[in-house]
């Protein structure tokens, strides 16, 4: 699956794009100025218990809050 397809299937699961779990992790602490201050391990167990998203979708919100990917990465 694609980067951009895991972020459609998010949105239709969750009804949330990257920047309102962006806004939602920082609500969380997770981010600070602007950092991710956690582990991957924390913020998948997150969406999973919360959203429930599988591990890949998971893996995909924390590259976009890590910054390894953006909105529009492939």
């Amino acid at each position: 699956m694609s980067f951009q397809g895991y972020l459609k299937t998010i949105k239709e699961k969750t009804g949330k794009g990257p920047a309102e779990f962006k806004a939602l992790a920082e609500e969380k602490g997770f981010i600070q100025n602007g950092e991710l201050k956690v582990k991957a391990g924390e913020i998948t167990n997150w969406l999973k218990e919360d959203f429930g998203l599988g591990h890949g979708h998971s893996m995909a919100i924390y590259a976009l809050l890590r910054g390894l990917k953006d909105e529009n990465s492939d």
